[in-house]
């Protein structure tokens, strides 16, 4: 079946600190975009993939796409106010059927493992979404309270979160709520069921300078 990945780049990296969007910022002589685009064209050849970016650095962006070997298989467009919005934006380009991933942009480090994964479990349940255990202790806080979950109940959800087109396209049709904190909480208030996979411990969200130190050494081993 078809293979799309939609990767969200419209942060502004604001926690990073930095002058330009942490998306750009290299990594290994590389921007992190580039790393996250080249998981994806690894694990599978045939894939066509849109990038989300900022109004302002957009040809930024159609530079990094125009260093690939089939540029023409990558499309650069802008992003919302909202993530909702930015995604929705690459979802708008996409009517034939397919696999569909969503993926933060600065995930640089997933592996191709997990795509092919994720893609086999959404080609036979619908949705595969990444998630990994929580090894520390999670308090929940009520008014002036708070009380211990118990953690073993507990995942943190990762992307990319993949899903039948026939499921993501109608979900983000919906007005958007401020419940809307991922894709999977769209296609749930769709009416949908949503399918964990398991995800990986390095598939780490660069989002602070100490992400990014973390990188790097993954790399480097």
């Amino acid at each position: 079946m078809k293979k799309i990945a939609v990767i969200v780049a419209g942060g502004s990296g604001s926690r990073m600190k930095s002058a330009i969007p942490k998306q750009f910022l290299f990594l290994k002589n590389k921007p992190i975009l580039w790393h996250t685009i080249t998981a994806f064209t690894k694990a599978f050849d045939d894939i066509e993939i849109i990038i989300v970016l900022p109004a302002s650095y957009a040809e930024e962006g159609k530079k990094i796409a125009d260093s690939f070997s089939t540029p023409h298989k990558i499309i650069c467009i802008n992003g919302g106010e909202t993530r909702f919005r930015s995604v929705k934006n690459g979802l708008d380009l996409i009517s034939e059927e397919a696999i569909i991933f969503v993926h933060d942009g600065v995930r640089c480090l997933v592996s191709e493992t997990l795509i092919r994964n994720c893609y086999q479990q959404a080609l036979e349940k619908g949705s595969a979404i990444p998630c990994i255990a929580v090894t520390d202790s999670i308090r929940i806080i009520e008014g002036s309270k708070n009380k211990l979950l118990n953690r073993e109940n507990i995942r943190i959800i990762q992307t990319p979160q993949t899903f039948i087109s026939k499921l993501i396209l109608p979900a983000f049709q919906q007005d958007y709520q401020s419940s809307f904190t991922d894709e999977a909480s769209v296609v749930e208030a769709f009416g949908k069921e949503i399918y964990l996979i398991e995800g990986e411990e390095e598939n780490i969200k660069i989002t602070r300078p100490i992400d990014l130190i973390i990188a790097e050494r993954i790399i480097k081993n």
